[in-house]
């Protein structure tokens, strides 16, 4: 045979090209080095803002203002220190889980791992297969799926000689190619870079929304900042260290600058959680997604059942009178590859061949959904039944239909009077029916707890597959999936979006129209996860929201999909669905306690600016309200165990909570400077009141955000009131605190009551108004006038 004379390369070749630099090193490697790391933390546009206000405040000896530094030191330590952390631990598991493809190196068959390939390997692709890198066929034929690359989801025939771009799939059949393009001249690598020069790598909407608003805090500072100091220098006449120290507490004060460093931990540290439940993520942005998903779709095999398929028994048709049936089918997978699950089972029960000589091969592809063995002037074909049988299924379907209902999958045994071949695998006329193989799929264990779990979540479950409706929803009912009663052949669709909307399960599934549920879904306002494990879920992954495969199922799958399941334990969804949880949850909380301060200090700079007046806090009274009403809570509260179903869009949740909190320090304050000057209150009584009252309305915002209380929350709000007495009493000098005369206090208390009122008010108003777009966002333009008052009602209720 010609395969017999392929050598591949010797091992000095391999090493010489490794030498070279002609090695399939992915260009879009997901991990930074650690220089990378430290640089991109290190060197940020709000370092270098905080670089320059800190010479400033040198140049004019503020140097007791200088206790931001510390913080912003520690934020960017713990950060590199985090990521460093995480990347550890995420690289080692993707060594264990990379690819591996057969490659011919000194006349053997071994393994070896995709990004070890080099130019002039052979490699031997075979069913289920990624091209890894762009070569030729020499020897072989195969049948390809391009449509990762081209969108056309054709299957096209290669043979020797034919090119072979690296992304596609092998559908059917074995080949050896010779890989040409490794690496960043491969096609894939080509495509990727041309989309990185784009900038169209996605972010999930919490990361982007954070960008956003760093960008517009990072536009808006420096013409704010000019302005306050010019103000207070030149018109209010406040004198050069002054006129800094106002400016740069109004700057600090408006820069989140923990709340990106937050993100960045609570991911890591997520993907790390995950990491060590043998749960990988190919990009950060899919946890964030699998928490906002209303909507997962499953196959029946691998995820709701067991990946191992058993063959129970072959049963005769009753218009087949001869008893050698067995035989039959162990003469016909004597011949067939075992390439799929099923033909695998078959492989293991028949095995008694006769020894019958075959002269030709129709391989099994997704779209035929049957494969056949050549013997003389006929065809036997196994395959699904209602592709085999077409025009005759109803003539045969009481034969086999009751075995369907029993959960049996049932594939169909069959003689087509005609020679078929590869290129010409088409049934044009009725076949002789023998009899039909019974397949069985245990259902897992877990399985049934984990559909409850998404039951109670709200999670609408849509089994997608490719057998017959009737036995899929058998299964599903087994496994305790809600709806299972309602289940359609897919093949009878013609309205996909009427028919995601009434139907929960769909049998004699084509790949394509996997996809066309998961569009179909999206349409309707869903977030889609696909699970997969085969070729035929690749296109259906790719399209939606979050894909995750099986690592047990074929490594085109397992690369096509964003969170792969290491040990292919569908029950650790729940676990992966609530690490997205918590991430969001919490980060959405903390990022309101950093707003609460943002939105603070750009209205009272603004209102500075328009009353003439300077600043009154000073930066190290901004320090100290941040770190123990803001910093110190905030990563604490990220820590905790968070699964509450996430409802509505990241910013207005995030608003909804800064907002009554940001406008009442607002408001208590501007009353403050303005009575300050009736009562004779100095900068430094102004300074120390604003700065009480600015920690007691964090204290109230805290407690709102964190509401209901339990063991946990209130112990962070404890350790919070602690550090900030402590920090009164003895470092009262370090945070520029002086004592405070009568009539301050007078001042801060009633404020306080004020602000507490205030508080309550905006608070209820702003909860309503979070709960309307909530609402708004999950009906659209079916809401109503009444579904508007009763949001609004039940949000101030909350």
């Amino acid at each position: 045979m010609a395969e017999e004379k392929i050598t591949g390369l010797t091992q000095s070749e391999v090493d010489q090209r490794v030498k070279n630099g002609q090695v399939n090193k992915a260009v879009d490697d997901q991990f930074k080095t650690n220089a990378q790391i430290v640089r991109e933390n290190i060197f940020t546009y709000f370092n270098l803002i905080f670089l320059v206000l800190a010479i400033l405040l040198v140049l004019v000896g503020a140097w007791n203002d200088l206790t931001f530094l510390p913080v912003i030191v520690l934020n960017t330590v713990i950060g590199i220190v985090q990521e460093i952390k995480a990347k550890k631990i995420l690289s080692k598991l993707n060594v264990m889980n990379a690819t591996h493809v057969t490659a011919i190196r000194n006349g053997q068959e071994v393994q070896v791992a995709i990004e070890e390939l080099v130019v002039d390997d052979i490699v031997l692709l075979k069913t289920g297969d990624q091209i890894p890198a762009d070569g030729k066929i020499v020897s072989g034929e195969i049948r390809v799926n391009e449509a990762l690359l081209t969108g056309e989801s054709d299957e096209i025939t290669k043979e020797k000689d034919a090119e072979l771009m690296s992304g596609s799939f092998v559908v059917s059949g074995k080949a050896y190619a010779k890989l040409e393009k490794v690496g960043k001249d491969s096609y894939i690598s080509k495509l990727t870079i041309e989309a990185k020069a784009m900038g169209s790598t996605e972010q999930s909407e919490m990361v982007r929304s954070i960008n956003r608003l760093v960008k517009w805090v990072g536009i808006i500072i420096i013409p704010l900042g000019i302005a306050l100091f010019t103000q207070s220098y030149f018109f209010n006449h406040a004198g050069l260290q002054r006129s800094v120290v106002s400016m740069e507490a109004a700057l600090i004060g408006m820069i989140p600058e923990g709340l990106y460093l937050l993100t960045t931990i609570a991911l890591a540290l997520s993907a790390t959680r995950l990491a060590k439940k043998e749960v990988m993520l190919h990009d950060m942005k899919s946890v964030e997604t699998l928490a906002r998903v209303n909507v997962l779709c499953v196959d029946k095999t691998g995820t709701i059942t067991e990946p191992k398929m058993g063959v129970e028994k072959a049963v005769k048709s009753k218009s087949y009178e001869k008893a050698d049936l067995n035989n039959v089918i162990a003469d016909f997978v004597h011949y067939m590859p075992a390439d799929n699950a099923t033909m695998k089972a078959i492989h293991e029960f028949f095995q008694d061949s006769t020894g019958k000589e075959s002269t030709g091969l129709v391989p099994f592809t997704s779209v035929n959904k049957y494969s056949g063995v050549v013997f003389g002037d006929h065809t036997t074909i196994i395959g699904a039944p209602e592709m085999v049988l077409r025009n005759q299924f109803d003539e045969y379907k009481d034969e086999f239909e009751s075995y369907a209902e029993k959960g049996y999958r049932v594939v169909i045994v069959a003689n087509y009077p005609g020679v078929l071949t590869e290129d010409n695998s088409q049934l044009m006329q009725d076949v002789e029916v023998l009899g039909y193989i019974l397949l069985t799929n245990p259902i897992r264990k877990e399985a049934k707890d984990t559909f409850e779990y998404f039951a109670e979540q709200g999670v609408n479950i849509k089994v997608i597959s490719g057998d017959n409706p009737v036995t899929v929803a058998r299964v599903a009912q087994q496994a305790g999936i809600s709806g299972a009663d309602k289940y359609i052949d897919a093949q009878t669709i013609t309205d996909y979006d009427e028919a995601v909307k009434n139907y929960n399960v769909f049998g004699r599934v084509k790949p394509d129209q996997k996809r066309k549920f998961v569009i179909a879904l999206q349409n309707q306002g869903n977030t889609v996860a696909m699970t997969g494990d085969g070729v035929n879920d690749i296109l259906a992954m790719k399209k939606a929201d979050c894909s995750i495969a099986m690592a047990s199922g074929n490594s085109a799958a397992v690369q096509a999909s964003q969170v792969v399941l290491l040990d292919s334990n569908f029950a650790k969804m729940p676990a992966v669905v609530n690490e997205g949880r918590r991430v969001v949850n919490n980060i959405q909380r903390s990022a309101s306690l950093f707003l609460v301060k943002n939105i603070f200090s750009f209205l009272m700079a603004i209102f500075a600016l328009i009353m003439t007046v300077n600043y009154p806090l000073q930066p190290s009274q901004i320090t100290l309200i941040s770190a123990f009403t803001i910093g110190l809570p905030s990563f604490l509260l990220a820590l905790e165990s968070n699964h509450n179903r996430i409802r509505g869009k990241f910013i207005p949740n995030v608003l909804a909570k800064a907002f009554p909190g940001g406008i009442t320090d607002w408001l208590a304050v501007g009353i403050l400077v303005i009575a300050g000057s009736f009562i004779d209150l100095d900068h430094d009584q102004v300074g120390t009141t604003a700065t009480m009252l600015l920690i007691l309305v964090g204290v109230m915002v805290m407690y709102h955000i964190s509401a209901p209380l339990n063991k946990f929350r209130t112990g962070v709000m404890l350790l919070s009131l602690v550090g900030v007495i402590t920090s009164i009493i003895f470092l009262h000098n370090l945070f520029s605190l002086s004592a405070l005369r009568p009539r301050s206090i007078f001042v801060l208390v009633v404020l306080f009551f004020a602000a507490v009122t205030v508080f309550r008010w905006l608070s209820h108003i702003s909860d309503g108004i979070a709960e309307v777009l909530v609402v708004f966002d999950q009906k659209g333009k079916n809401m109503t006038f009444a579904d508007l008052k009763d949001a609004y009602a039940r949000g101030r209720k909350q």
